[in-house]
């Protein structure tokens, strides 16, 4: 068994999700010993899994359909979470959700990274087998690490004893960049930090706007890798993502896969997966933020790390390989896999 992994322009977009997630699909099936190639001119395949929905996707699947193979789409967009990203998001989305609908219909399977995801696609009356399998997490890379965390707070010259609240996202208002902010305005004694960028032309002035004036308390470094961000993620007193709507949030994954105590505000994509007060805090509104940032950071509160951890233990790569190859062995036989099957492999 061969499988054409598909990405389009990779180099626009492989800093966001969907470029971690096609990363952590390689290293899936290379953990199971599958077979792929990234070249879209290589013939000898037998599956087509395809990532993207761009101008070249139509004409791949044709290509893919005409040589006899098998075609997955993994449907990491959704209009849901297109709208409140980039500029004219909002007025293109329902465009949007045409050309998703036209594209995942073309698959034998679509896989989606979450049972959410997978309720809104069915929702678009698209009648394919969908299969919820997690992005997933490399849990390696977030191992504890006492040097990565030194490289972390030497980077931004925090003073001992300095507690950072950690973000990390495209700066879009879906992903509540805006709310990051303004809960940083009221919390002066803590150090905030957003990682994540993306061209100012492509999102609207506001976003610009409280990037270049934030609080002195708040810093914007940009897009950065490796162990800066990983010593990020384990010295952070609190992981604080307040999306408004995720098919999944990888990132959230690396918080809990670096044992971090993680707030996320309660949306459906993180349902039923991640359980307030079990293995993360939920909130609702910028005041319920704030008191969970400071109880988490100040300890007043049971800490959640653990079962977070074991939450990203059973999305390790190794179990999405082997969720993949059960989905690409069901698809070459025209069979499917019921969710039983699916959660035991």
């Amino acid at each position: 068994m061969k499988i054409l992994l598909y990405f389009e322009s990779e180099s626009l977009i492989q800093t966001s999700g969907v470029g971690r997630a096609f990363e952590h699909q390689k290293a899936a099936l290379t953990s199971q010993g599958i077979e792929y190639t990234t070249d879209p001119w290589d013939e000898d395949y037998d599956i087509l899994h395809i990532n993207t929905c761009g101008i070249n996707s139509d004409s791949i699947i044709a290509h893919a359909r005409k040589l006899g193979k098998k075609v997955i789409y993994h449907a990491h967009s959704t209009e849901e979470d297109f709208r409140n990203s980039f500029i004219f998001s909002n007025l293109l989305s329902p465009l949007v959700k045409h050309g998703l609908i036209s594209l995942y219909s073309k698959g034998d399977a679509i896989i989606t990274p979450t049972p959410y995801s997978r309720r809104l696609i069915h929702g678009y009356g698209i009648e394919r087998p969908i299969y919820a399998i997690s992005n997933g997490i490399d849990l390696s890379l977030f191992a504890p690490d006492a040097e990565k965390v030194k490289a972390f707070r030497n980077y931004f010259r925090l003073q001992d004893g300095k507690k950072v609240i950690l973000g990390v996202g495209l700066p879009f208002v879906r992903k509540g960049i805006l709310d990051f902010v303004e809960v940083a305005e009221r919390m002066p004694d803590y150090q905030f930090i957003w990682f994540g960028e993306i061209s100012p032309m492509a999102v609207p002035h506001k976003i610009n706007e409280v990037i270049e004036h934030h609080p002195d308390n708040c810093l914007f470094p940009g897009y950065v890798k490796g162990p800066i961000i990983q010593g990020a993620f384990q010295d952070a007193a609190a992981f604080f993502f307040p999306s408004y709507e995720e098919t999944e949030g990888i990132v959230v994954l690396e918080a809990l896969a670096s044992r971090q105590q993680v707030i996320v505000r309660d949306i459906g994509a993180f349902d039923p997966w991640l359980i307030d007060g079990v293995n993360c805090y939920k909130g609702t509104d910028n005041d319920s933020f704030v008191r969970l940032i400071s109880d988490c950071a100040e300890h007043r509160i049971p800490s959640t790390a653990d079962a977070g951890y074991a939450v990203a233990e059973a999305r390790s790569i190794e179990r999405i390989g082997r969720q993949l190859k059960c989905v690409y062995e069901a698809v070459l036989k025209d069979e499917t896999v019921s969710d039983e099957q699916l959660a035991s492999c």
